[in-house]
């Protein structure tokens, strides 16, 4: 009888040594589990990228998978080895091998080449392509396989151009590859790909924690590690690979990594929650189920930081299946690639929906319940996503297709709401605020966090999306506002919510990877969960521009506040209230005080004395006293290649609707007041504006800014400085938010936002009774007529909210 046991297997089990057999030739009992094991992880793997639970015949997949062979036979056709490439179009024969840009774009052609074998095998190994065990096709992608490691990726080649190409992007692709063809794979060919593998990726690469080898860059270089073994039979990378993932997972203070506060970090001072930690967290999810039940399973307990991640970090930046453009760093740029055959233009909800996947796949790992409240999350996310529907997502893989289909047909997930409450999250300044209809972020810029990413000649105009943006999106309106077009065509200096000098500003100012930070350190707020006062002092990207800004997140409304607003560079100054984006044709109502405004573009105009504005269909402004705002409507044409090196050069025009408070030129105390509205209608704007009683602004100054909404018992407080306003009074700064509830007790929120104060002493003057619950910072409290409250070394709460209860007198 034949002995089922190859050559190959032979030796890869062994990794080379002495094999132990039976004297009938067999291999022994151990040999052949330890040969079961590394098989059992390539199917786990095969499962992972091809997808499961799905039939070849039923749609979506049906079409999918014709899709996939006819670019698997259009990409065959294509191919042509030679010296320098493996298609014509991308060549990684770099003449001038460095670091530059352009040995960027050959090294990246390197990932290109295994791409594309990758999207042959899957064509190969799936049901339904058409070339479904294919043999031409197999002989193929061995001959690119062969082709790429003679030239290209080998033991003796030096790398160039992008670092992520040679350790991340290529042998990702290459070892997919393998796993998919393992069975028609020489010894010899598994051995030589190894053989570059591991030069490339040596075990010093996850040696240190550092540079880039941590968050997303670890958990993908662990990949690579964890294939490597699996394809090579190597208990040792494996073991190395779950090994190096276990400083992923605690919590960090400073740098990269998920914070308490829910913040996630990569590239040390950029938000990057919606990308990188999308790159994370389904990595985690495909290496987690690749290792489960296996003697090189995952037992760290600290993975289950990364579980109660889900909720607290990634959850509360998913809207409607979309993942908000305030933490996905330079990505917001990837739009239109100019090398997309398929022209799929990249947004904020096709960045969402892979999250939504990931969530579905980690659940597999985590415990009953978190995985059953997971999997309603997501199928609230699926079925409110109307703009772009996630099983309709021509961008979507198959597997990733497959899990959220899954939870969409199963009967026993009820899908959940989105939730209502706002996050603040010191340690990236940012913050959400979700209400009954719509939800909204803000993004601002401190000491630790840059004012906006760019690199790799992406992102070359996002300047100011750390100066205060405010995003917001409707329930069932609006959900697009920044998925069409908007970041090519928008005005970047007119980013709305945002204050910025006019002042030009060359493509990718202030240098690459974050470099630029705002040397101002009052930036966060405080939040008992549901609404906020937040501040951010406001020092200009390359400019004179400083100014101090408050947001006061309410239950329908966002009040919103500048002050100190002073400028010498001798540009205009600009707070841009609203930068609505209409769509191509942009005909949406705009009236002013009552008073309709034309609806063709262009258009402008100087409302003096504004009281309120209202867009149909998005929502009301109300400008309390009055206001001199500028308004216009405009068709703005640009080219995501102006934005993104990489992006396509095809012209887009979209219409937009602007209003902007006009600071003038070297303003020395500038100031603004506004009330955001999503979702008003034109009469409960005019009814709020008539409502004079119903917000009371208590200051906006340079020292402080701080608001009174009596009928929700609502006072916020900025102190920029110590002083009083209205019945409090701070010895130092801080941010102070106070809620009185109708069953007579009140809830008092402070922080620190500067991280500094040793000391702190609050007075409200207000009768109170008892203190009933207080943190341990709090270290004395005296009641009665007024309340005192002392604070001791608040500089080490990294910007949390202290939160105190009291029982009113």
């Amino acid at each position: 009888m034949p002995s089922p046991w190859s050559r190959r297997a032979f030796l890869l089990t062994t990794g080379g040594s002495a094999l132990a057999l039976t004297a009938s030739g067999q291999p022994t009992d151990a040999a052949a589990v330890e040969a079961d094991a590394y098989e059992a992880l390539r199917a786990t793997w095969r499962t992972l990228i091809l997808g499961e639970g799905f039939s070849p015949t039923v749609e979506p997949f049906k079409s999918r998978l014709a899709e996939l062979g006819a670019s698997a036979r259009e990409l065959r056709g294509t191919m042509a080895p030679t010296a320098g490439s493996l298609w014509p179009d991308a060549s990684y024969a770099d003449p001038d091998p460095d670091t530059d840009q352009e040995s960027y774009g050959y090294s990246a052609n390197v990932v290109t080449g295994y791409s594309r074998l990758n999207t042959m095998a899957q064509a190969y190994r799936q049901q339904g392509t058409g070339l479904t065990g294919d043999t031409g096709l197999r002989a193929d992608i061995l001959k690119g396989l062969d082709h790429l490691y003679a030239e290209v990726y080998n033991e003796n080649q030096a790398r160039f151009g992008n670092w992520y190409s040679w350790q991340i992007g290529a042998p990702q692709a290459l070892l997919d590859v393998c796993v998919l063809m393992y069975d028609e794979l020489s010894a010899t060919q598994v051995a030589d790909y190894c053989k570059a593998v591991d030069h490339f990726v040596p075990d010093a690469a996850v040696g240190s924690y550092t540079g880039t080898s941590t968050g997303a860059n670890r958990v993908d270089l662990c990949r690579v590690l964890a294939l490597r073994g699996v394809v090579g039979a190597s208990s040792a990378k494996i073991a190395l690979a779950r090994d190096a993932l276990s400083p992923v997972f605690p919590y960090v203070t400073t740098g990269d990594g998920l914070y308490t506060d829910g913040s996630f970090i990569q590239h040390t001072t950029v938000p990057y929650t919606g990308s990188y930690g999308s790159v994370l967290l389904g990595g985690l999810g495909m290496l987690f189920s690749l290792l489960r039940g296996s003697s090189w399973e995952v037992t760290d307990p600290k993975k289950q930081i990364v579980f109660d991640a889900v909720e607290k970090a990634w959850a509360p930046f998913l809207y409607n299946g979309l993942v908000m453009d305030g933490v996905a760093g330079r990505a917001i740029s990837r739009g239109l690639s100019a090398s997309d055959a398929k022209k799929i233009q990249a947004d904020d909800h096709r960045r969402g929906h892979p999250v939504m996947a990931a969530v579905v796949l980690l659940g597999q790992g985590a415990s009953a319940a978190e995985n059953a409240r997971w999997r309603a999350l997501v199928k609230g996310w699926i079925r409110r996503d109307y703009y772009s529907p996630p099983l309709s997502d021509a961008s979507l893989g198959l597997t990733s297709l497959a899990r959220l289909q899954g939870v969409e047909n199963d009967p026993s997930v009820t899908a959940a709401p989105e939730p209502i409450g706002h996050r603040l999250f010191p340690n990236m300044a940012r913050a959400t605020h979700r209400r009954p209809g719509w939800a909204a972020s803000i993004s601002m810029a401190d000491p630790r966090i840059t004012y906006y990413e760019t690199g790799n000649g992406e992102n070359l105009r996002g300047w100011h999306t750390g100066s205060g943006m405010l995003y917001w999106w409707g329930d069932n309106y609006a959900n697009g506002q920044y998925s069409d077009a908007f970041w090519p065509t928008v005005d970047p200096y007119r980013l709305p919510g945002i204050t910025a000098s006019r002042k030009t500003l060359a493509d990718a100012a202030g240098g690459d990877w974050g470099a630029s930070l705002p040397g101002v350190k009052w930036v966060g707020g405080a939040s008992d969960g549901q609404r906020a006062a937040i501040g951010q002092y406001l020092k200009g990207l390359q400019s004179t521009l400083r100014a101090k800004k408050s947001w006061f997140c309410l239950d329908d409304a966002i009040v919103c506040l500048g002050a100190g607003i002073a400028c010498t560079d001798g540009s205009a100054v600009e707070t841009t209230v609203e930068n609505r984006n209409l769509g191509p044709t942009g005909t949406a109502s705009f009236q002013v005080d009552g008073a309709a405004k034309p609806t063709g573009s262009p258009w402008s105009a100087t409302l003096t004395g504004a009281k309120w504005a209202h867009i149909g269909g998005h929502g009301g402004y109300v400008f309390p006293g009055g206001a001199t705002v500028k308004a216009l409507r405009e068709e703005r044409t640009g080219k995501w290649s102006d934005i993104n090196k990489g992006g396509a050069s095809t012209a887009i025009a979209r219409k937009y609707l602007t209003m902007y408070v006009d600071h003038g030129t070297a303003p020395t105390n500038g100031t603004y007041a506004y009330l955001l509205m999503p979702g008003a209608s034109a009469a409960q704007t005019a009814a709020r504006a008539t409502a004079t009683g119903w917000l009371q602004i208590l200051a906006n100054s340079d020292d402080q800014q701080g608001v009174l909404v009596p009928s929700l018992g609502f006072t916020g407080v900025n102190f920029w400085f110590g002083g009083t306003v209205g019945k409090l009074t701070a010895s130092a700064p801080c941010s102070v938010k106070i809620s009185e509830k109708s069953d007579g007790t009140a809830v008092i929120c402070v922080s620190d936002p500067m991280r500094a104060q040793t000391s702190l002493t609050l007075t409200w003057n207000r009768a109170v009774s008892t203190v009933t619950a207080k943190p341990a910072t709090v270290t004395s409290a005296v009641t009665g007529a007024s309340l005192k409250l002392t604070f001791g070394d608040l500089s080490g709460t990294k910007g949390a909210t202290q939160r105190i209860t009291v029982r009113l007198g």
